[in-house]
């Protein structure tokens, strides 16, 4: 059985994510997944790459407390996390978050949900390169935003 988390620093593959997810399951009747990748501004400026880091260990625990939260909220078979850390380009994948369920509801709202948490809980640290420097990038409040309205108090604010 494949890991529910996984950080590296190489790109991922969806298609293998995904085949890895549903893997030896036949209850599964839908897959939703979510694919982050670097763009090109943030806050108004242009960037050129980011950087992400974490603690290893740490991260894989928060992450796997995350997809245990998802799965006693929402009727959901399995869930899969790939996070990469490390210089990243624009355009280049960066997370990954993939849920299986019997029903499509389900998935589309714990795969929300896993990702609206790891926009704030997931302690990676994200350094973004501008025209005008190097800057850490903090959580914005539109992702508190975001996790409140699942009922969780961002533990950052």
């Amino acid at each position: 059985m494949a890991p529910r988390v996984v950080i590296q620093t190489a790109d991922f593959d969806l298609g293998a994510e995904v085949a890895a997810l549903r893997a030896g399951d036949g209850g599964v009747g839908a897959v939703a997944s979510f694919i982050g990748t670097v763009r090109d501004r943030s806050d108004g400026s242009a960037v050129s790459a980011m950087e992400l880091e974490h603690y290893p260990g740490m991260t894989e625990r928060a992450i796997e407390a995350m997809i245990d939260e998802a799965m006693q909220r929402f009727p959901i078979r399995a869930a899969r996390v790939v996070h990469r850390v490390g210089p990243l380009r624009l355009g280049e994948q960066i997370v990954l978050v993939a849920v299986s369920s019997a029903h499509r509801g389900a998935a589309f709202q714990a795969c929300e949900f896993l990702m609206d948490y790891l926009k704030t809980q997931a302690p990676f640290w994200k350094k973004e390169t501008t025209p005008e420097g190097s800057r850490w990038v903090d959580a914005r409040v539109a992702d508190d935003a975001a996790l409140a309205r699942w009922g969780i108090q961002a533990s950052n604010a």
